[in-house]
């Protein structure tokens, strides 16, 4: 998380969204888009982190053959 909020663009890059994280990485350059870079960085965590879990509970139901 605190990758997220210092360095932005490099944090989606190293999560897989590579457009997103040059985007943002040009928008951190600025000292007033820091801010909405680093708000967006770490929405878009927690939403990696969210799609994780729902992963998991998607396999965990399959498993027990609730789907």
């Amino acid at each position: 998380m605190l990758f997220a909020i210092l360095l932005p663009g490099i944090s989606m890059i190293f999560r897989g969204h590579v457009l997103k994280g040059i985007i943002c990485g040009i928008l951190h350059l600025t000292l007033i888009g820091w801010i909405p870079a680093a708000i967006w960085a770490v929405a878009s965590y927690q939403q990696d982190l969210a799609e994780k879990r729902h992963r998991e509970t998607l396999e965990v139901l399959a498993r027990q053959g609730r789907l």
